[in-house]
């Protein structure tokens, strides 16, 4: 068994993560308007940062914090955990969701720094619309599905290859180009450029991702039913030390973008 890092240092982990998570986001969109006016050329060299941004924060953070980076995955464990004992405590969630939405406010303002453009300002890019809220809900289901979907399988070790892929594709197959991450949302307002979100357009949005959430949940259970009860004699158990390294990775990201 490995010994889970204290609390303290998996909130830090979870506020530097996902600040680092939303510089990547925010940073990599100021670049691309920068050095092209194509909106696909910069919605692709936005995306594909993300996803190597997002992989390498899950694979070094993971072991740590289970590189959650995202409110609804850390909701969304400990939910499907609170039984077993395998997933994040209540005190945990209280803790790992203010860090991560103040981790992301801070990554926009550094990425802003970084591009020296205007410190916190709000952004005035609207996103009000039925069918972004619909991607928000598909994207967020989805992220959802995948993350539980490869621990419940015993495929954590492959979600920093898996969750960023699926993060890169849904920037291209969802119509709200896949926040799917309710810290990042916020976070994103705090920056007027390619990748803002007016503050006005937030509330629809985490709401979407809260039933993405919700949903997800649903297609969890359909597709693999409840987990397994723990048992020490088993090879494969994930035990409360071990969920840490074993278990959380696969309830990453986030990440999202």
């Amino acid at each position: 068994m490995i010994t889970p890092a204290p609390l303290a240092r998996r909130v830090a982990v979870e506020a530097a993560g996902t600040a680092a998570l939303v510089a990547v986001v925010v940073g990599s969109g100021i670049q691309a308007t920068g050095l092209t006016r194509d909106v696909g050329v910069q919605l692709l060299a936005n995306s594909l940062a993300t996803v190597f941004g997002l992989g390498v924060l899950i694979v070094f953070l993971g072991p740590v914090s289970g590189a959650h980076f995202n409110p609804v995955v850390t909701l969304a464990a400990w939910f499907t955990g609170r039984r077993g004992g395998d997933g994040p405590t209540l005190r945990e969630v209280a803790a790992y969701i203010p860090a991560q939405i103040t981790g992301a406010i801070g990554g926009a303002v550094l990425a802003d720094a970084m591009f020296d453009e205007p410190l916190v300002v709000l952004s005035t890019h609207d996103r009000w619309a039925g069918h972004l809220w619909l991607g928000e809900v598909v994207a967020t289901a989805g992220l959802v599905w995948l993350v539980l979907g490869l621990a419940r399988t015993g495929r954590a070790h492959q979600a920093p290859v898996a969750v960023a892929s699926y993060i890169g594709a849904a920037y291209w197959f969802t119509s709200s180009t896949s926040f799917a991450n309710p810290a990042v949302t916020i976070g994103r307002a705090f920056t007027d450029t390619f990748a803002g979100i007016a503050p006005g357009s937030l509330a629809p949005f985490i709401a979407a991702q809260l039933l993405g959430g919700v949903l997800g949940l649903g297609l969890v259970a359909a597709c693999f039913g409840r987990p397994a009860p723990a048992t020490s004699s088993s090879s494969t158990t994930i035990t409360k030390a071990e969920a840490v390294p074993a278990a959380r990775p696969a309830e990453e990201s986030a990440l999202t973008s």
